[in-house]
């Protein structure tokens, strides 16, 4: 696999780990609520989610683009317009206001293995986190001579993501049981710009997406 690539796809999904998604307010609502303890709990959970979601990937539209390279173009189109709609959805996100009442709910105390279930079938039961996966990840395979198998490409692709999302979503965890609601009321601009970087990273993939269909 190409080290630019993977360069690429490591800063690629830091921005987009770092704005604040549903995985990333339920991690913060879970910590709030239970501490931090419990907030690292969650991203686990949610980490444990996206790896499961990489091993279907990878056996399922991994194998397929291995038999069938032409696959990936109708893959990436798929996955272009998809990027596009959510470029747009965080774009218009970033000039709302966000209050803590509606994206940081109060929930009730649960026990460490419960709210490791809950956040793993949160993860595994969210059709956008799937469809983002399938968007997304794709459009850092490579194929021809000297590509890694698809398969792989998507394990190891599936693993960075998890070691640079987890230790964000942890981070968010350690802060939100420290400072509860008072974290996203203090960085409420530093958010929108967040939001704006990663919907132009969106948009950007989009555009690289179709330049490269052959």
């Amino acid at each position: 696999m190409d080290m630019s690539v993977m360069l690429g796809f490591v800063v690629a999904v830091f921005l987009v780990s770092v704005v604040p998604g549903p995985d990333m307010l339920f991690v913060v609502a879970n910590a709030a609520a239970g501490g931090r303890r419990t907030g690292v709990v969650a991203a686990a959970g949610m980490s444990t989610g996206l790896a499961v979601h990489s091993v279907a990937a990878a056996l399922g539209l991994g194998a397929l683009i291995q038999a069938a390279p032409q696959v990936l173009n109708g893959v990436r189109i798929a996955g272009a317009a998809f990027l596009l709609y959510l470029a747009y959805l965080t774009w218009r996100a970033s000039g709302q206001e966000v209050t803590t009442t509606e994206e940081t709910p109060q929930l009730p105390r649960r026990t460490l293995r419960r709210t490791y279930v809950m956040a793993t079938l949160t993860n595994l039961a969210n059709p956008k986190v799937i469809l983002f996966y399938l968007a997304f990840v794709p459009q850092f395979i490579t194929t021809g001579s000297g590509s890694w198998p698809a398969t792989l490409q998507f394990l190891v692709l599936g693993a960075v993501f998890i070691m640079v999302g987890f230790p964000v979503d942890a981070g968010a965890a350690l802060l939100a049981g420290t400072l509860t609601d008072r974290i996203f009321r203090a960085g409420r601009r530093i958010r929108r710009r967040l939001e704006r970087v990663t919907a132009a990273i969106f948009a950007g993939l989009a555009v690289r997406l179709a330049a490269d269909l052959r």
